[in-house]
Order: structure tokens, then sequence, then C-alpha cells
């Protein structure tokens, strides 16, 4: 592109991510005029730089820790088994490739128009954008949606320099496994990439300062995926707050306090992962006249995904928490549906959520904790995965599934499973709760055998005191 052009559209969709392009060809399919500028990769950071590619590392990783730790057991037997990065790598990128692949042609395939570059609001309904060559565009719109995703976060002093601090993106590109790893944070991405290090040889140590890792998540899942990692061989530092970094040719050296006492650990990398920060800035929001929150960067939406300014719209990362690429799904259809005239609105009871690590974690409504700060009497019970017969033949035994549900009525409040294949199964009991199911409900629901999602029905089958595949502990069963 040369020069300068102008051009106008019905909508214009800035971001291709999960929230951006989900509400272009939703946009598209309801017959409006979609125009969706990226500036750089279609599907955004969960399908190019965390989501896809970390899953891909991550199931290969656990290929080859199974067959080392676990084969000969299970009678599975192979010499000389090694872990190839770079062709993992490989067959990561031809995956995100594909997928990303699958995106463009689906905006093809409703209509919606796609450019590259960055765009920046100049006024109300009006945009510029800048073409990689440097050739700019205006960009007239009748209505935006804003889908500019996160960005990770940065601490003073712990700057990533792309050899010695890494950030997630720079994780899942290693060309060269070191021989150990400290990770800075403990939420989701420190534990599932950590965890993918450490199976295939890397020492790691992860350094969190909250009291326990996956900080917010139910605190009993907490504890099991810690207890794993430990089995694992990684060494877990709640509780700690690091204080200063070093950075030498022979790798790092992070300063960090926890009971009074300070200490370093040693590694080759360093790898900073404390979260992430709404990428809001630099969009000419104040040309357009979008409020901006003063704390954390996001964009305030009502249930339509509307920002103060009635026709500009924000959803993903952009608006609020929490950041997940299925929320953000559902925002961008929200928003393309609203714009087309739609009686939608962004309503749910319950949003999944889903840790990626072994056991695999998966959460959804309320926890004991919570039901108890809202004043509801609850009552939760645990089924083991020892007790089920599809965790044997898989030997994945190790995990359970807690099921919470208030005391008086059977109501379904929530579930919360560490194991195998929690994430699968975590969805029938998210539609459970929006339903407004009964623990009764679940238990009268047939469920396949052998399943891991027979965990559910087990579970509600012991809350009723009726339990069919564990030793039943006390009277007191009744109708819900």
């Amino acid at each position: 592109m040369a020069g300068t052009y102008a051009r106008s559209t019905g909508t214009l969709v800035i971001g291709g991510g999960p929230g951006g392009y989900v509400a272009a060809i939703r946009l598209g399919q309801l017959g409006k005029k979609v125009l969706l500028v990226e500036r750089g990769e279609l599907g955004g950071e969960c399908l190019n730089r965390g989501c896809i590619p970390s899953k891909a590392l991550i199931h290969a990783s656990v290929m080859y820790h199974d067959l080392v730790s676990n084969g000969a057991e299970l009678g599975v037997l192979a010499e000389n088994v090694r872990f190839d990065l770079a062709k993992t790598q490989q067959w990561k990128d031809a995956v995100v490739a594909k997928e990303r692949s699958g995106v463009a042609a689906l905006l093809k395939s409703a209509g919606a128009q796609v450019l590259f570059g960055e765009a920046r609001f100049t006024g109300p309904k009006s945009a510029e954008l800048t073409a990689p060559d440097g050739g700019r565009e205006r960009i007239d719109f009748e209505s935006a949606i804003i889908a500019t995703g996160a960005v990770p976060m940065v601490l003073p002093g712990f700057e990533p320099d792309g050899e010695k601090v890494l950030t997630a993106w720079q994780i899942l590109a290693l060309t060269r496994l070191p021989a150990s790893v400290v990770v800075l944070g403990g939420g989701v991405s420190g534990c599932e990439l950590g965890e993918f290090l450490a199976r295939v040889g890397v020492q790691v140590t992860i350094v969190e300062l909250m009291p326990q890792i996956l900080p917010g998540l139910e605190a009993d899942l907490s504890r099991e995926l810690a207890a794993s990692l430990q089995r694992l061989g990684l060494q877990v530092r709640v509780g700690t707050k690091a204080v200063g970094l070093t950075r030498d040719a022979t790798g790092i050296r992070l300063a960090v306090e926890s009971g009074g006492s300070r200490e370093e650990i040693a590694g080759d990398l360093l790898f900073l992962t404390i979260g992430k920060r709404p990428e809001t800035s630099n969009l000419g929001l104040e040309d357009a006249g979008v409020e901006r929150s003063e704390r954390g960067g996001y964009l305030p939406v009502n249930d339509r995904m509307q920002t103060n300014v009635e026709h500009i719209y924000a959803v993903g990362d952009a608006a609020r928490p929490p950041m997940l690429a299925h929320k953000a799904y559902r925002e961008g259809t929200v928003a393309a549906e609203v714009i087309a005239g739609l009686p939608t609105r962004y309503q749910f009871q319950v949003i999944p959520s889903v840790v990626f690590t072994e056991p695999e974690l998966a959460s959804v409504g309320l926890s004991m904790a919570e039901a108890g700060t809202k004043g509801i009497d609850a009552r939760e019970v645990r089924f083991p995965y020892a007790a089920l017969g599809r965790a044997h033949a898989n030997h994945s035994t190790s995990g359970w599934l807690k099921l919470v549900a208030e005391r008086s009525t059977g109501r379904l409040l929530g579930v919360h499973a560490a194991g195998a294949s929690a994430g699968e199964f975590v969805t029938e009991a998210g539609l459970a709760l929006e339903m407004g199911a009964t623990v009764r409900d679940v238990a009268m629901t047939i469920h396949p055998h052998p399943t891991f999602s027979e965990t559910l029905q087990e579970a509600a089958l012991l809350w009723l005191g009726e339990p069919l595949h564990v030793a039943k502990r006390s009277s007191g069963a009744r109708p819900h």
C-alpha cells in the first residue's frame, strides 16, 4: 500500500483474536459489512502464542514422559527414547499455521474483509490504518469493536531481554532446552509451561508471591497441583517475593525474600509470567471519546458490550477479566448480534476454567468458601478417581471431583475437579448450573461407562448419601 486511501464499512473490528474474529464472522453471517484490522497474526495470542501452541508442546511432553515413566509398567517398551525439541517445535508451528489458515478461511466465507496493520481512532466514527509498508488509510465506520487483547506485564528490574529473561511467548519458541529455569509467577502459564519443561528434563523452580500457586483458584485444586509438581521434581516456593535479579554469562540469580530471610535462586533462564494487562493504549481512545479505567486499563462495558460511546464496543481481554478465550468468543458474538439489531445480552451464571497441567484442573461455579461468603448453607463431597474404572484402565487414578450444593434444596452450586479429562466434562457441570439443576438431576442422568465423566454422577450420588462405587459412610439419604 502506498499513499493515502479512504474507505468505509459498517463495522470496524480492531484485533483478530478470539473476540475480534468471532465478532467479524458473526457480523458477516448476519449480512453486515465488516472490516477486521489485525496488526500481527489472525487468531491473536491464544492461537499464536498461548492456548494452542502451549497445548501442543504440553501434549508432546506428556507423551514423552508417559513412555519414559510408565511405558514399561503398561507393556509399552522402547529404547533410546528422547525428546527432540526442534521436531516438536516444527509440529507445533504446523498446528498453529493450520489453525490460523482456518480462521482466515472462516472470515472469508462469512464475507468479512481483513486488512493487516495498526488502527487508531481519529474520531468517534473514523480511524486511520497504518499498513506494514507505511501506507495510511482512512476508515469511516458506523460502529466499531475493540478486541485488542492483552500483553504480558513486566516488573521494573526484571524486564525480558529475549536471552536470560523470557516471557511465555519466548518460552513457547525455545530452540534449545536449558538445564534449569526459574519461573517467576505461579499462575496458569507458569504452572503449565513450568511443568512442560520439567517433563522433558529441565530443572524448574516456581516462585509465587501469594500463599498458593494458581492464586484465586479453589484452594484444594492448588494444593493438588502443588503436590503433583513436587512429585515431578519441581521446586515450588509460595509466599516468596522476588526482590532482585542478576544476569551474567552463566545465567541468572533471582534474589527472593520469604519468612524474613533472603536468598538467591540460580538458573540458566528466568521465565517471567506475572500476569497480563489489556492492550488498550495507543488506540486514539481520547479522539473517539471512549473511557478507559484508571485501574487496569480496561474499557468498561455494559451487558451489550457497549463502551460509554454507544456505537463503540469492547470485547475479550480489553473489556474485563477473566482473560479467557471462551469468554471472548461469547462477548464477540454478543457485540456482533447487538450491532445487527438482535435482542442479545451478555448473560451467564458461570464461566468454566481449565488449567492444562497433570492433573488437569477444572472449575465452574462456587467453592464452599465462596458459598459461605454469599450466605449459602452448602455441603460438599469429594469422589476419588481411584474409585473409577476408566481411571484404572488409563493409568490415571490420581485426582478427584468435588461437588458443592445447597444443603436444604440440593441446588448445584459448583464443581471442581483435578484429574484426567476434567476439562472435557466440566462443561456438563456448567450446563447443569446454567439450568438451575439439583444434585438429584445430575445423579439421575445416565452417564456412559467407562468414562471420566462418571465422576460427576458418582459425586452427586455420594452427596445424596446413595453412593454406588465408594463405601457409604453415613446414613440420611433423602430425595431432592
